[in-house]
């Protein structure tokens, strides 16, 4: 059965590889219950098709400015990247919405351009605009990034994935997530969020060359960042192409599904258990397609 999200519900070559072996012993991907048995969550369950007792829920933003306890969080850690990327708080910040609507999915609390700082490119997150990047938009921007090793560059990842593990019930399964390369693109290129978003148009128009290189920059290192996720505790992981929707399908079939394929097929070939979900926003006229990247 095909599994596609809903709101509620790869550079070079892989010749490079930091995710294997791991830096410490992989999670294990089922949990164990009080007395030892193994158990797989009811999300799990059903993102492999089995047929399950109801309907898994969970939400895609769970954490966030509607629950209390996080407004009162924001004040002690007013950015983002703070609350994100301090272990201790990302971890209380996914446990809330949890705590609040006992959810089928604890869901780490991160951002898409988190693996970004690894890959050689940085980034804030403006409270009021949002995401803010130093525009690429030559060859020599390009040059400057990097295969990255997620256990240097994002340990906070691993550290908050392995305590949700160990703080949710065996019921609740754990999700990770990455963003895709041709949204995390739309970053690097605009600079910002965009309504129109101009400058990816006209780069895929005039210099599709160069957009490709970086879209392959971003799915290698991606799909290292996926396994990373996996290894320290996701038990399921979500693909972000969020704003693949502004594409018609034949560049979705260009400038999308290739790189989303490159990580799906990264994750299964080296864990073909781990389901996959993914989400593009105004996905009306790409279902099919997105059903045929191989995602669950």
């Amino acid at each position: 059965m095909k599994f596609v999200s809903a709101l509620l519900l790869l550079a070079v070559s892989g010749v490079h590889s930091f995710s294997s072996p791991a830096k410490t012993a992989p999670m294990p991907l089922s949990n164990t219950d009080g007395s030892g048995n193994t158990v797989d969550p009811l999300l799990i369950r059903a993102a492999r098709g089995e047929t399950t007792e109801r309907v898994p829920v969970w939400m895609m933003r769970q954490a966030g400015r509607h629950i209390k306890e996080y407004r009162e969080l924001c004040k002690k850690y007013p950015t983002f990247r703070e609350r994100s990327e301090i272990p201790d708080v990302a971890v209380e910040v996914s446990l809330q919405p949890w705590r609040n609507y006992q959810t089928d999915g604890c869901i780490l609390f991160s951002d898409i351009l988190t693996p970004l700082p690894g890959m050689g490119v940085d980034f804030d997150i403006d409270e009021k605009v949002g995401p803010v990047v130093t525009p690429m938009r030559s060859w020599d921007d390009v040059n400057k990034m990097h295969l990255m090793d997620p256990s240097k560059s994002a340990p906070f990842v691993a550290e908050a994935l392995r305590t949700l593990r160990q703080e949710v019930t065996p019921e609740t399964a754990v999700l990770g997530f990455v963003g895709c390369p041709y949204t995390l693109a739309t970053y690097l290129v605009e600079g910002k969020t965009s309504k129109e978003y101009l400058e990816i148009k006209k780069m895929a128009f005039t210099e599709p060359k160069l957009l490709h290189a970086i879209l392959k920059n971003l799915a290698e290192s991606l799909a290292e960042y996926a396994l990373f996720q996996i290894e320290n505790g996701a038990q399921l992981i979500q693909i972000f192409d969020s704003w693949a929707g502004h594409l018609s399908p034949r560049d979705y079939d260009e400038f999308a599904a290739p790189y989303q394929k490159m990580i799906l097929e990264k994750i299964k070939e080296k864990y073909p258990t781990v389901p996959t979900v993914t989400y593009i926003k105004h996905s009306g006229s790409l279902i099919e397609r997105m059903a045929a990247t191989g995602v669950d």
